[in-house]
């Protein structure tokens, strides 16, 4: 069945490996799916992508920041989630609209009714979402040596060199998003193991998809 889940949390919770592993789980079962990401999942959303997670030479405002975003979403839901949803394909997307009330409304401090308007101007809501909780400073140092274990590509740490109260505040955000809806939420503690945390995310995945 169709389903699509969104995977959540800061920056160095390890979402981005689990989306990874589960996904080459799908594909052994071969189970129609579909894994992307935000910003990007499109041409126009690689291009924003760049714009938003490199650093520039220029600054950016938190309210054009906020719209860069949305614009990337829009592209992407209407060309992407939405098709593969039809075709009953389970999509697996690496952030989504909780994501930005979380770095846009708690970290910038803009306005979470503007934000919340915006969402909804999406019109799809995931079906399940993993958050994947760690204390910020373990996960800024692990998003960090992860950069600098790179060389070919460009550095995405626009984000992981705010200050780490940003960082708290996003946290915070997103426990907050979690508890407020328990139904679509699973909390996962990122500190633990990979593989252990993939066996706990692989349970609630094929729970939900399995035939």
């Amino acid at each position: 069945m169709a389903c699509f889940v969104t995977f959540e949390g800061p920056e160095g919770s390890g979402k981005t490996t689990q989306i990874r592993l589960a996904a080459e789980r799908l594909q052994r079962k071969a189970i129609p799916h579909v894994v992307t990401e935000e910003p990007g999942g499109t041409p126009l959303g690689t291009k924003i992508r760049r714009l938003l997670l490199n650093r520039q030479s220029f600054s950016i405002d938190p309210m054009a920041e906020l719209f860069l975003f949305q614009a990337a979403r829009c592209q992407h839901v209407e060309t992407v989630i939405r098709p593969a949803l039809r075709e009953n394909k389970t999509v697996l997307c690496d952030r989504f609209t909780d994501a930005t009330m979380a770095y846009q409304g708690a970290g910038r401090g803009l306005d979470k009714e503007i934000i919340r308007h915006l969402n909804q101007l999406v019109a799809l809501k995931p079906d399940k979402t993993f958050l994947f909780d760690i204390p910020v400073d373990e996960g800024i140092k692990r998003a960090l040596d992860r950069m600098d274990a790179k060389t070919a590509a460009p550095r995405e740490d626009r984000f992981e060199n705010e200050a780490l109260q940003f960082h708290q505040r996003v946290r915070d955000e997103y426990l907050l998003t979690a508890k407020a809806e328990p139904e679509r939420f699973v909390i996962i503690d990122g500190t633990k193991g990979i593989e252990e945390i993939h066996h706990e995310i692989w349970g609630h995945l094929w729970s939900w998809i399995g035939e």
